[in-house]
């Protein structure tokens, strides 16, 4: 979950920008925004950092669905669906992210995504 300065293109581009410069490049092999007009930088973000960028159907949440599951359970973190971000800091973001990321996963084998991930990047190094 990334906080970003604004819903315009340009914040978005630069938010995933600073965080996908964190991480080697084909680490991650593609993202799936919806059809929101803040994605409209897509094909910046994909030159930059060699992405492969999909949108989902409009009306179609069930194409980003594990998306659509992990934003049903950050509503019970206190984010509710309507919630302007705004008032809300990068450090309590984290924290949630941090949780859900540290619970197993039978999709997973039984690993948490923090312990895949950090196989991935290991593997990369």
């Amino acid at each position: 979950t990334l906080q970003t300065n604004g819903r315009k293109a340009s914040d978005i581009e630069q938010s995933l920008d600073r965080w996908l410069s964190q991480f080697p490049k084909h680490l991650f092999k593609s993202i799936t925004f919806d059809c929101g007009k803040e994605f409209s930088n897509w094909k910046t973000i994909s030159n930059q950092h060699d992405i492969d960028i999909f949108f989902a159907d409009p009306g179609c949440p069930g194409q980003r669905g594990l998306n659509e599951h992990s934003n049903g359970l950050l509503r019970h973190h206190g984010l509710p669906k309507q919630m302007d971000f705004n008032g809300v800091s990068q450090k309590y973001l984290s924290a949630i992210a941090d949780k859900r990321n540290r619970i197993p996963r039978k999709s997973l084998h039984y690993q948490t995504p923090y312990q895949v991930f950090l196989s991935y990047l290991k593997c990369l190094a």
